[in-house]
């Protein structure tokens, strides 16, 4: 398949997914070149993902899969990593609560292009996808219309949360219908790394769950050339 270069006139990206660990089934692997190329990138997490870990209480995962999710940011370049407060993992809803509060993170950042996960029932690969993942994907396409209409949600404003209408892209990652992609070839080893900072909760996934290198290997491979890496994205131009 051919798909566009993705673009590159942009300097500042929000990634807008539900849980810790989301952005680091692919996504990170194009935000380490991003980074390294002076961009600055901002990650947005709705919940902690508590609910992530069914050997462990919700109140002991949610700082320890925060933290994990800071640590692979980290690896990839990205300081800035954002929680919402009042949304719990599993029970998300693309309801007018989540569209403000991320039309409020939108307006905040600024960003030129946001990127989020499939709002699909399925992922490219045709595994189903997650109710969490699905809301979020949804809320977080209307919100960047909201974040740029000030009729839209006034309380923001008076808040002092100004329209932010600059957002010129919207990239939607594991999308069966791709239309751009980023080689990240060179920056695979990095996503790697940024995949295992989830250290507790990929070991509570147990042994049979695949390695990150090798998860990895199999998301971002790229059929027509053999040790290349790529990922892809549905891109929406506003």
């Amino acid at each position: 398949m051919t798909l566009e270069t993705f673009p590159t006139d942009w300097q500042r990206a929000l990634c807008i997914v539900a849980h810790p660990d989301d952005l680091e089934y692919g996504t990170a692997a194009a935000v380490a070149g991003w980074t390294d190329a002076g961009k600055q990138v901002t990650y947005l997490l709705v919940t902690r993902g508590e609910a992530g870990i069914a050997t462990m209480e919700p109140a002991r995962a949610a700082p320890l899969r925060e933290q994990e999710e800071r640590d692979g940011a980290r690896e990839v370049g990205v300081e800035e990593v954002l929680f919402l407060e009042g949304f719990a993992d599993g029970v998300i809803e693309a309801d007018l609560d989540l569209r403000r509060a991320l039309a409020r993170e939108i307006r905040r950042a600024r960003p030129e292009l946001v990127t989020t996960l499939t709002h699909a029932e399925t992922f490219a690969g045709g595994s189903l996808n997650q109710a969490d993942h699905r809301a979020v994907g949804l809320a977080a396409i209307d919100a960047v219309a909201a974040a740029g209409n000030r009729w839209i949600f006034p309380e923001l404003v008076s808040d002092g949360d100004e329209p932010w209408d600059g957002v010129r892209w919207v990239a939607v990652s594991a999308a069966s219908d791709p239309t751009h992609e980023v080689d990240v070839t060179e920056h695979f080893d990095r996503a790697v790394a940024s995949l295992e900072a989830h250290r507790e909760y990929l070991a509570a996934l147990g042994p049979d769950y695949p390695a990150p290198r090798d998860l990895l290997g199999e998301i971002l491979a790229h059929p027509e050339h053999e040790g290349r890496y790529r990922w892809t994205a549905r891109v929406h131009a506003r």
